[in-house]
């Protein structure tokens, strides 16, 4: 089993920037990647970026390339996803999510981000 605690989500103006946090606890030998994902009022839950543990590479929805940047610290079990530019149609609550193949097989509780106009 793996757990994830997510943070850094709060209020912020149109234009600025957060940085969150994905603590992963348990079997983090395991994790094949780390994804982040989102959820909007009304909509579906959608995928914003994802990062491969061990290699780095890094995939991104089209909707926040260039403006959002997932990384990771292998040492502290820990992915960020760097949010900058942000508009207030990212206004979600933004979920982790730990595989242990291309998959999602750990979520955590989420953390709600506001982008005000």
């Amino acid at each position: 089993q793996v757990q994830l605690v997510e943070s850094g989500g709060g209020l912020v103006q149109a234009g600025g920037s957060l940085r969150l946090s994905c603590a992963a606890s348990g079997r983090t030998s395991g994790i094949y990647t780390m994804a982040w994902f989102r959820q909007a009022p009304g909509k579906e839950r959608e995928f914003v970026a994802r990062i491969r543990w061990s290699a780095g590479s890094t995939y991104y929805a089209d909707f926040v390339k260039g403006r959002f940047t997932i990384s990771k610290d292998n040492a502290k079990n820990t992915g960020y996803l760097q949010m900058n530019s942000l508009k207030p149609e990212d206004t979600a609550v933004y979920y982790c999510a730990a595989g242990l193949a291309l998959s999602n097989d750990y979520w955590g509780q989420g953390t709600q981000v506001t982008v005000s106009s």
